[in-house]
């Protein structure tokens, strides 16, 4: 038995090894490559001095002589807003500990920074062992929590050698990557049965991930945050207010397509000029998932031979813009300014197949929402929306079409779509507070 345990203890040895031995060389290929790609596109790559652990002088200091710190990670935009709610209550809950929140993504960085319950907003590290432990040492930890699938090995190693409890929280396993981790499952293993919770979204991804190897014992079905979502009271009712600051004419029906994919954009103003086509004078507000994108759309839409504004050149417009013009969304952070205005609201990511987003957003303020057939990673949202009579799913581009004119042409419908959904989300609140009870058994331990 003892031999056993020593050859085992030497095999994760050498399998960290290597893992730090092909991120270290990867990192030699991307790291340059990134850069490179966002010089030439104009953009500035910011952040690879605190991935790689180190910090500017005083960026750590709001975390001295606080009683603890509690570490959130939410890789990108869609985990960053699901864990506000959560944010939220954590601030509420242990005003003395410094709440630190972490992302991969620059546009999940980007909204990070405007959430006020946080004190600092980093980089996520490198996983590299000697990275890691480099951040443990100045970031001191008392607890990590990691919103929905992020599984690092080496952060999770390194936080359980260091004594931090390591928690997964509104986590899943989607049809489309429960098969890929089952296929690594004898590697990914050892790494899950270091965390020391798990708060799933259903008993389907509680099942999955304890089929994976995580521990029964520190499993449990806590809902899902985004049913949380704090929708700002000034975004409510602002329909008439907005439209002016945004330049969008008040009489005329405004659809929003949001967070939409390469490939969609034609889609889209495809039925927009339907519509236009078919008595249904409106205003399109477009918002590409990635807003790095709108060049190249904004090019493809006038190619169409449609007028469009930019969000970031609005003010510089004399007039509102008109029926069967485009408001193109290229700012960060605005998406639930523009549904709140919205008559109608179709969420991309779903009639290409990148498995859908978020569509609670437009149903907690109580619009009616439309998104195509792929919503994989979606799936008990979507199917909870349908069910509930809170939106429609339709199955190609042309059915969008017939969808939008048939709700644009029906008052009655889109009311009646935007309550069922607006009391769905009501209905299934309550994952921030379970979620925290699990929390708070690790703080005050």
């Amino acid at each position: 038995m003892k031999i056993c345990a020593e050859l085992r203890h030497i095999w994760r040895v050498v399998v960290y090894l290597l893992y730090d031995l092909i991120l270290f060389c990867s990192a030699l290929l991307l790291v340059p490559y990134y850069l490179i790609r966002g010089i030439r596109q104009g953009k500035v790559r910011r952040g690879i001095r605190e991935r790689l652990s180190f910090y500017a002088a005083g960026r750590l200091d709001l975390l001295q002589g606080r009683q603890g710190v509690i570490w959130v990670h939410a890789v990108s935009v869609g985990e960053t807003k699901a864990a506000i709610p959560l944010l939220k209550a954590l601030k509420d809950a242990h005003p003395d500990k410094a709440l630190v929140l972490s992302n991969v993504t620059e546009t999940g960085h980007a909204v990070a920074q405007d959430i006020p319950e946080v004190d600092i907003c980093l980089f996520f590290p490198f996983d590299l062992s000697w990275v890691v432990r480099r951040v443990f040492r100045q970031v001191k930890p008392s607890l990590m929590v990691i919103v929905e699938t992020e599984i690092w090995p080496n952060f999770v190693r390194i936080a359980r050698e260091s004594g931090v409890p390591v928690m997964l929280v509104n986590g899943r396993i989607s049809d489309r990557s429960y098969p890929r981790y089952l296929f690594v499952r004898r590697l990914l293993e050892p790494v899950l049965r270091q965390f020391s919770a798990f708060c799933m979204q259903t008993s389907v991804d509680a099942q999955r991930i304890r089929e994976l190897g995580a521990d029964p014992a520190v499993t449990s079905v806590s809902g899902n945050l985004k049913f949380d979502m704090v929708i700002e009271p000034q975004q409510k009712g602002r329909a008439e207010q907005l439209r002016q600051r945004f330049q969008l004419p008040g009489e005329a029906l405004v659809w929003v397509a949001g967070s939409t994919h390469a490939g969609e954009e034609e889609m889209v103003a495809d039925s927009f000029r339907y519509l236009l086509n078919h008595d249904c004078p409106c205003v399109l507000v477009l918002a590409p998932r990635h807003p790095g994108r709108c060049r190249t759309v904004r090019d493809v839409l006038e190619k169409m031979g449609f007028r469009v504004v930019l969000r970031s050149q609005v003010d510089e417009v004399d007039e509102p813009l008109q029926a069967g013009e485009i408001l193109l969304v290229d700012t960060i952070g605005e998406l639930v300014k523009f549904y709140a205005l919205a008559d109608v609201v179709f969420v991309g990511g779903s009639l290409v197949e990148t498995g859908g987003h978020n569509i609670l957003e437009a149903s907690a303020l109580a619009k009616p929402v439309v998104f195509g057939p792929h919503m994989t990673n979606f799936k008990e949202i979507s199917s909870l929306v349908l069910n509930s009579g809170g939106g429609i799913q339709v199955a190609d581009a042309a059915a969008l079409s017939d969808a939008l004119h048939s709700l644009l042409s029906d008052p009655a419908a889109r009311k009646s779509l935007g309550e069922k959904g607006f009391a769905l989300v009501e209905k299934n609140t309550g994952a921030t507070r379970r979620t925290l009870d699990v929390i708070d058994g690790f703080l005050n331990t």
